[in-house]
């Protein structure tokens, strides 16, 4: 495939959508390009701001979550070369690289996917200030924008309200996009790198990082690095065919609330995260499961999970920025006000004295990979038993957590504080309890707090 002169071209920026099947954005890149008889360029940019110290003092990415990150983008990589392309990558601000790129390249159209959240938002709304023509495409919920029963500004703030009316009469789920046949030619190479030369800063350690440099540690419930779980897109469709093609499926509601091994859950969050699983695939092999083996509570069930993540992402459409108060959506905070930073960092190191939250937040640490059920519990935790400001948890997940997802992360921490849309208020979980019912032989806790 020959290169194409520097002409009207189109940018595509892989965002948290490192795939390439069922990638509407993608195929809506590709599309504009045939039309202008023109080129298509790749791009991946390691954003700074990620590496940023938040409020709370630490950094907003860990090396494990970028590690994570970095071999979603190498398969990304690796795929585009196979179809005759090349994935651009540069680390340095989002929005300063791409509006060099435009400049260098008049008249680019730039196609990306749609984040509804406020620092992805801005991004975009730099850009259009700047004069960069830009599509945006809605792609990572199950159902499309125009397929809801309600327009977005209007939708159901209790999920369970928005489950039923989304699920009546049937839940409309489009057939996932294949990986596309053929992509567009690349603009000259030497044109680009002759522009850009003049920031060399950008393109130095440029390649994202690779699996040698995560270490897996062989107690999480998510071992990932070398000789086990890659975070690219072939390996989590490999894992996704695995779990479905088993009974695994069958009985996720009976296993869902483990500590402790791979297949209590079905571990599909750390790509779904990244984008390098679509929702909508997932779905399908469900229900191709369902098809094969038939469907029962349990099937239903994971379903029932990817419609709370659909919710987490419609309500940021619906609110956006109040999802990010200290108050949330109320007038006030539903807890007082009150941080204390040593009980906090106590809480982050494992030091709170409680071994049951210590275990889950080693386990944090040491594999940047936590299940839901020790989530709620070491959350429930610094809100309601250390009394700390939610926001500076949920920084922390989204600091240490590879599945971190931005709307989910959002969505949960602000349930838990009463500060969200639950009717109910906030909730407490009983931390002695919940060891009691779900480490009664203290295995857990003898695993992470040695």
């Amino acid at each position: 495939m020959s290169p194409l002169p520097p002409k009207t071209g189109v940018v595509f920026w892989f965002r948290n959508d490192l795939r390439l099947h069922d990638q509407p954005a993608l195929q809506q890149a590709i599309a504009l390009a045939n039309q202008l008889q023109t080129w298509l360029l790749p791009i991946y940019i390691h954003d700074d701001a990620l590496r940023a110290l938040t409020p709370w003092g630490f950094p907003r990415t860990s090396p494990a979550r970028e590690a994570w990150t970095g071999m979603a983008v190498n398969d990304v990589a690796r795929q585009l070369a196979e179809h005759g392309s090349q994935l651009y990558q540069w680390r340095g601000p989002s929005v300063e690289i791409i509006q060099a790129l435009c400049q260098a390249l008049p008249t680019t159209w730039l196609v990306c996917e749609d984040i509804a959240a406020p620092f992805e938002q801005a991004h975009v709304q730099q850009l259009k200030a700047a004069g960069v023509n830009i599509q945006t495409v809605w792609q990572s919920t199950l159902m499309r924008m125009t397929d809801l029963p309600f327009a977005v500004n209007r939708v159901p703030d209790q999920f369970t309200t928005f489950r039923q009316q989304v699920e009546r009469p049937a839940l409309k789920v489009e057939t996932p996009l294949p990986v596309p046949a053929q992509l567009p030619a690349l603009p000259a190479h030497s044109f680009l790198t002759n522009q850009l030369q003049q920031r060399p800063n950008w393109l130095d350690n440029a390649l994202a990082p690779t699996a040698a440099d995560h270490m897996p540690d062989l107690r999480s419930a998510f071992p990932f690095g070398p000789g086990n779980f890659d975070g690219g897109e072939t390996a989590a469709l490999a894992h996704l065919q695995r779990y479905c093609n088993s009974t695994l499926p069958s009985t996720y509601k009976v296993t869902r609330n483990g500590l402790l091994g791979v297949d209590y859950s079905t571990k599909w969050s750390p790509w779904l995260a990244t984008g390098a699983l679509s929702a909508r695939q997932a779905w399908a092999a469900v229900k191709q499961h369902e098809q094969m083996h038939g469907a029962n509570d349990s099937t239903y069930w994971i379903g029932f999970e990817l419609l709370w993540r659909d919710h987490f992402r419609w309500l940021h459409h619906k609110y956006g920025q109040w999802l990010y108060r200290r108050q949330g959506l109320h007038a006030k905070p539903s807890l007082n006000q009150r941080h204390s930073a040593e009980a906090f960092e106590a809480w982050c190191t494992g030091q709170t004295g409680h071994d049951f939250i210590d275990a889950g937040m080693h386990e944090l640490s040491r594999t940047a990979y936590l299940s839901n059920r020790m989530r709620q519990n070491v959350a429930s935790y610094l809100i309601h038993d250390l009394g700390c400001d939610w926001r500076a948890g949920a920084a922390w997940f989204e600091s240490q957590l590879i599945d971190y997802d931005v709307y989910s992360n959002q969505g949960n921490w602000l349930y838990l504080s009463g500060n969200g849309t639950d009717p109910r208020g906030s909730r407490r979980f009983n931390p002695d309890k919940q060891a009691k019912d779900y480490d009664p032989d203290k295995t857990y806790r003898d695993i992470w707090c040695r």
